[in-house]
C-alpha cells in the first residue's frame, strides 16, 4: 500500500477507523496466539492441582 492509497483511505473513511483497521489487522496473530497460550496455561495449572481441565 502506498501512501496516496493511505491518505485516500483516511479521506474517505476517516483517521479513527483506519487506524482502528490498521492496529487490528497486525494484532490479530498476536492475540490469536495469546489465546492459545492462555488455553495452555490453564491447563497446565489444572493439571497441577490435580483437577480435570475444563474445556480441552
Amino acid at each position: 500500500m502506498d501512501d496516496s492509497e493511505l491518505f485516500r483511505f483516511i479521506k474517505d473513511f476517516g483517521f479513527p477507523v483506519v487506524l482502528s483497521w490498521f492496529l487490528l489487522v497486525r494484532m490479530e496473530s498476536k492475540l490469536a496466539s495469546l489465546t492459545e497460550v492462555i488455553g495452555e496455561l490453564s491447563c497446565n495449572i489444572a493439571a497441577l492441582r490435580g483437577e480435570a481441565p475444563k474445556g480441552r
